[in-house]
């Protein structure tokens, strides 16, 4: 796929010398959802800025749709929309009135089958005449989000755009941006709901400390990083470990009733026939067993650890 979004060598340090952003090289796909991951000050909305146009680099290139964000700025902008982490909203428009204004901030002739269409894939046309200041924090979350659509933006980024509301909310919202990526919108979306990007994203980008440490498919990533957890539930408990259990890797839990034993998907061999003769030879017999695989969390958890 071609790329949508071109960043070389972006930078931007702060007044007082702290950088937010250290020479970021990424390519965005036309039509992927990204997931941007990192903690807190990692750089992320630094980075969401300056794409929109909100903050200007130190150094280095970004273009939008082949528009450079700082020569051809209003091109760049055009294509792009962008829901913030804060509700910024005027409390005593109506929710008509302000999706129809972003609309014509960006020079777009009036579409009021546009704006009704956006209005109902969020659920909000029959708030449509709502002022703002009635609504719940999660109806005026969606409302931002149909003010960044208002213009038929190719890209859209979402940054927290599930903040502060219930899953059941968020589960719908996940829906509306599933529908916009089929339409080939771009979405690239940071989160602290890392279960967001697991069940989402086509991407996976982690930033910590102003560095892109990892861009990866999810799919690969959670095949190369990912650990698998084999759990021996025992007939009877163990105080310890036989001296005859000698895999790397085997723990015994607190209560002494599970053998729990993690391994390496990508290894040649895993190690779990060696670990079943053992327990055969040792007298130790287990009632049931079950495998898992580390999450998209798991993941990123032990990343950003091993960055500190």
């Amino acid at each position: 796929m071609p790329s949508i979004i071109e960043i070389s060598g972006l930078s931007k340090t702060y007044e007082g010398g702290f950088a937010a952003l250290k020479s970021i090289d990424l390519q965005i796909e036309k039509g992927e959802i990204f997931a941007l991951l990192g903690p807190n000050g990692a750089g992320k909305t630094t980075l969401i800025s300056i794409i929109c146009g909100l903050v200007n680099p130190t150094a280095g290139t970004v273009t939008a749709g082949g528009h450079d964000v700082i020569r051809d700025y209003r091109a760049a902008r055009s294509i792009i929309g962008l829901v913030p982490q804060e509700l910024t909203t005027d409390s005593f428009e109506t929710v008509w009135a302000t999706v129809s204004y972003s609309r014509g901030l960006f020079g777009k002739p009036k579409d009021p089958a546009h704006i009704e269409k956006v209005l109902r894939a969020l659920s909000l046309y029959d708030k449509r005449d709502s002022k703002l200041l009635t609504l719940s924090g999660g109806m005026k979350r969606r409302v931002l989000i149909a003010k960044a659509l208002s213009h038929e933006p190719d890209i859209l980024f979402l940054d927290e755009p599930t903040a502060g509301v219930d899953v059941e909310l968020r589960r719908d919202m996940w829906n509306v941006v599933r529908d916009l990526a089929d339409q080939g919108v771009t979405i690239i979306l940071t989160t602290h709901y890392i279960e967001e990007a697991e069940e989402m994203a086509d991407r996976v980008g982690i930033i910590n400390k102003g560095e892109l440490v990892l861009v990866e498919r999810k799919a690969e990533l959670m095949r190369k990083l990912g650990r698998k957890e084999l759990r021996l539930s025992l007939t009877e408990p163990l105080t310890a470990l036989p001296d005859g259990l000698t895999n790397e890797g085997l723990a015994l839990s607190e209560d002494g009733l599970e053998l729990i034993y993690t391994y390496d998907t990508q290894a040649e061999r895993t190690g779990i026939t060696r670990l079943l003769s053992q327990l055969s030879d040792n007298g130790v017999r287990f009632r049931d067993l079950a495998t898992s695989q580390s999450s998209l969390e798991d993941i990123f958890v032990n990343l950003v650890r091993n960055q500190q």
